[in-house]
């Protein structure tokens, strides 16, 4: 039976009706007042007690929603999702309640936020359906919420981005001026597609450009590695390769043998053209897609978006070993939280991540959930050594855009404020002069907003350019029909924005313009890789790139570096052979002055931890730290002599923790900094501990740690390779006595005071209390712990 209903007064007595029998919950609102969240907030609570699916989301639009609302949906947090969406200067007005009660599910759409007048007295019109016939929109509305729940303009609720959001809140209140309160309306976003990429744009086909079936080049040594990676025991893998090197081929050919197979990414047309490659490379199996339309689960391939598995019971229609393989493409999005219930929940035999964005520049996040373990990696820089892409020559113009005087928001710049800058007469001619000095045939432009692509578009084609901009608003040309009259060269520049971060290539592009402050050298990376491409014609990329006094500027060059990582004196980067780099000398002079003003090393140490924090909502773990932030670039020591004093010195340590450093400082500095020839040291260290907080100090025998360390050492092949002397590379359960001798040489005499091996037993040498002994266990466990890995990872790091 279908049931529609307009409510018209107390809509909260239906919310709290539905909310009291509900399994699943999906609130999505505008604002959200302390009145509002008041009167709901016990009906949630209960449904959070039974065990309800929670999800909720609100707005920063103008800043509207009280930081007191949010402060209380945070009661919720262990028992429900809470997520912020941040506006950026975009109209944001979506009201969705949406319940699931086992047998039938419930939408209501309509005009109330949560607010006290919302919910009870106000003139606000709300429509609820539910039944056989409105199962359709019930089930698209679930996916919707679901893609902007997780959409990366979201961020998670907690005490954190709490506090973050009062101190904006109120000084936003305080002191804009009025223009800044207002902004346009434009067309809302079909998330899916990317955040300025306009709904049906992942239905629309590129060009078809063929690829061989069989693997070629960087493939062939990227199997090879994967292979080893699965005789070594890894059970997940991350693949780096540059855009134009065939990742999703290569995921192809690293498919056969395995039986059934996940591939998941987050925007439909991904989705279709693996199916397409996947096919090809196996024309005898069958493909199925599931998604918020379909739902093929039979076929040996299933291609699925990462929204359609965001809520629990769909991730439940399936066993957790539903699938031998799982390919998560596009891997930098998978810290994402719509990702990590879906890597949490499936145990396939393999996990192989797939990005072209590499893990050493700010993608360090990816590298968690691929156990630290890169089987391969080859950026653009490396495959155009190869002659696999093609070649650039850079072009860096002086931008005399003043960008000081626009708000940075921790990580990115205010849309209104830098709007106000970018639309200028000047700055349109300068892009245009620019472009027209550099400029081969076909143009892809990347701008910060569809306003700055829509004027400088206008602005060309005043100038006779064959120009469009494409983007999610009104008036924007068709994607497919942009890329079709840019590869046949009947479009001289497209003005765009993120559309062509990832997914649909065109090869014939053979320049860039970057017309946009560079927030993300992640998505910079990407954007340099769409004109990489080899095409027939095509003897190099021209980037031309605006540099003006915007953050990232000073370190951006570094993507286009053979070595990245490298010191240089130079402002220019080493770049591949074939490649050139011409900066105006107003590039120079303000790179090298904003190098001089770089914050010295400690503290940018402390601010990337700031930055973590808030973004988890709790202070980082060492191993966090370090895969989400310090790889690559930083590391404790010699900095600072232990992670325990990095917390101190960053304000982080309590009274009762700085009292458990005072103790116990001296081992937490030894197990950081003792030499590591063998990883023998840290495994007889996670013995101790395996022991538990209460009996981790007690001393230990070589007896007692044998079996511990023999299997931990035997359990994966990868590890086993530390055992490859004569004496111990075959050690097996019935050479513990052998592995006892082993323990007795080394490594127990050579920990480091203030440990002690009297010949017997080891001792830790401290004499703390029980509350500083459970504050030391985490400690020596977190180092313990990072130590091992940053081992493991230096030992068997593929240098090629």
């Amino acid at each position: 039976m279908t049931r529609i209903a307009l409510i018209q007064q107390n809509f909260i007595d239906e919310l709290i009706s539905e909310a009291e029998r509900a399994e699943t919950i999906y609130i999505l609102v505008s604002f959200a007042m302390n009145s509002g969240v008041s009167l709901l907030l016990p009906a949630l609570r209960h449904a959070a007690e039974r065990g309800a699916e929670i999800k909720i989301c609100t707005g920063d639009y103008l800043y509207i929603t009280q930081p007191g609302a949010l402060e209380q949906l945070l009661e919720l947090e262990a028992h429900a999702e809470l997520r912020l969406w941040e506006s950026r200067g975009r109209s944001f007005h979506p009201k969705m309640y949406w319940f699931d009660h086992g047998a039938e599910r419930t939408l209501y759409v309509g005009s109330s936020n949560l607010s006290k007048s919302a919910l009870s007295t106000g003139v606000e019109w709300n429509l609820g359906v539910s039944g056989e016939e409105a199962e359709t929109a019930v089930q698209e509305a679930e996916e919707s919420f679901l893609r902007l729940f997780y959409d990366e303009q979201t961020i998670p609720l907690n005490a954190e981005t709490v506090k973050r959001y009062r101190s904006r809140h109120e000084e936003h209140r305080a002191s804009l001026p009025p223009w800044a309160k207002e902004t346009t309306e434009e067309s809302e976003t079909q998330l899916m597609y990317g955040v300025e990429s306009g709904a049906g744009y992942g239905k629309e086909s590129p060009p078809v450009y063929e690829t061989p079936v069989e693997p070629h080049g960087p493939q062939i040594d990227a199997l090879e590695a994967l292979k080893t990676t699965v005789e070594e025991g890894y059970p997940r893998a991350l693949v780096v390769m540059a855009t134009g090197l065939g990742k999703t081929y290569l995921a192809a050919f690293f498919a056969v043998g395995y039986k059934r197979i996940l591939f998941v990414a987050h925007r439909e047309e991904i989705l279709t053209q693996a199916a397409a490659s996947f096919q090809r490379v196996m024309p005898e199996k069958t493909a199925g897609f599931y998604d918020g339309k379909r739902k093929e689960t039979e076929a040996d391939f299933t291609f699925a978006s990462v929204f359609t598995f965001a809520g629990e019971k769909r991730l439940q229609q399936f066993p957790p070993d539903a699938f031998d393989l799982i390919i998560v493409d596009e891997f930098h999005h998978a810290a994402a939280a719509s990702y990590q219930r879906l890597l949490a929940y499936f145990q396939p035999e393999f996990l192989l991540g797939l990005t072209a964005t590499p893990y050493r520049l700010d993608g360090n996040d990816v590298f968690a959930l691929c156990d630290g373990n890169v089987a391969f990696e080859m950026d653009f820089t490396e495959a155009i050594e190869i002659g696999a892409l093609a070649p650039f020559s850079y072009y860096g113009i002086y931008d005399d855009t003043d960008y000081s005087t626009v708000t940075w928001l921790g990580t990115r710049y205010d849309a209104e404020e830098l709007a106000e800058v970018q639309l200028q007469e000047h700055a349109a001619a300068q892009v245009y002069e620019a472009w027209e000095k550099h400029r081969q045939t076909r143009t892809l432009a990347f701008c910060s907003s569809i306003r700055q692509a829509s004027f400088l578009a206008a602005h060309f084609q005043q100038m006779g350019v064959r120009a469009e901009a494409l983007h999610s608003g009104p008036g924007s040309m068709a994607r497919e029909e942009a890329v079709a009259r840019l590869h046949n060269g009947t479009i001289d520049v497209v003005f765009t924005v993120d559309l062509f971060n990832e997914g649909t290539d065109i090869p014939a592009v053979d320049t860039l313009l970057f017309v946009r402050p560079t927030e993300s050298l992640t998505i910079f990376t990407q954007q340099i890789g769409r004109g990489l491409r080899l095409h027939d014609g095509k003897e190099r990329c021209h980037v031309i790139d605006l540099i003006g006094n915007y953050k990232n500027a000073d370190t951006k060059l570094q993507v286009l570096s053979r070595e990245p990582n490298e010191r240089k004196k130079s402002v220019e980067p080493a770049v591949p052979s074939f490649c050139d780099v011409h900066l105006e000398t107003g590039v120079i002079d303000l790179i090298a002055e904003m190098r001089r003003r770089l914050q010295p090393k400690k503290e940018r140490m402390k601010a990337l931890f700031q930055e973590l924090k808030e973004e988890l909502g709790r202070r980082p773990t060492y191993l966090e730290l370090y895969r989400l932030r310090f790889q690559g670039r930083y590391t404790i020591r010699p900095s600072f002599p232990s992670f325990p004093d990095f917390l101190h010195a960053a304000g982080e340590l309590s009274d009762t923790e700085a009292a458990a450093l005072h103790e116990g400082g001296d081992w937490l500095r030894m197990v950081e900094k003792t030499a590591m020839s063998k990883s023998y040291k840290m495994v007889v260290i996670q013995a101790m501990l395996a022991r538990g907080p209460a009996r981790w100090m007690e001393p230990i025998t070589p007896e007692d740690t044998a079996p511990f360390f023999l299997h931990y050492l035997t359990e994966t092949l990868y590890r086993r390779q530390d055992l490859q002397d004569k004496a111990n590379k075959h050690w097996s359960e019935d050479d513990l006595p052998a592995v006892i001798r082993t323990l007795r040489q080394m490594p127990f005499p050579k920990l480091g005071a203030p440990a002690v091996f009297d010949g017997e037993t080891l001792d830790t040498g401290l004499h703390v209390t029980e509350e500083n002994a459970a504050i030391l266990y985490d400690w020596t466990d977190q180092i313990s712990q990072y130590r091992l890995e940053t081992y493991f990872e230096r030992k068997y790091e593929r240098k090629e």
